[in-house]
């Protein structure tokens, strides 16, 4: 069982960057309603999709690493391969929807 990996400046470059796997990093406040929906299906997806990890960002505590990917709507969920990015969607998206969008790119 896999859990939901927690990102920040610190792990950011050796849990996504340096990844063997793909990331989908999802950039979050606690104060959006829309990230705290996504937040089970994130949990679900780190379960059932094992040739990817899912992580999450919290951009209130890494400003940085917000900016630098340009995030500006949350949620927003970037997918990095080989430590680029490779994809970004923004908003809610129900757990088939993520799949169906991530599947194509792994």
């Amino acid at each position: 069982m896999a859990d939901v990996i927690i990102v920040n400046e610190d792990n950011f470059q050796s849990e996504v960057v340096e990844s063997s796997l793909p990331v989908l990093l999802d950039f979050w406040a606690p104060w959006c309603g829309y990230c705290t929906k996504l937040a089970p299906v994130l949990d679900e997806l780190a379960i059932e999709m094992t040739t990817m990890k899912i992580a999450k960002i919290n951009v209130d505590e890494n400003r940085s690493i917000a900016q630098k990917y340009n995030v500006m709507t949350l949620p927003t969920m970037l997918l990095f391969e080989n430590g680029q990015q490779v994809e970004k969607f923004t908003g809610f998206m129900p757990k088939t929807t993520i799949i169906n969008k991530v599947t194509p790119l792994l």
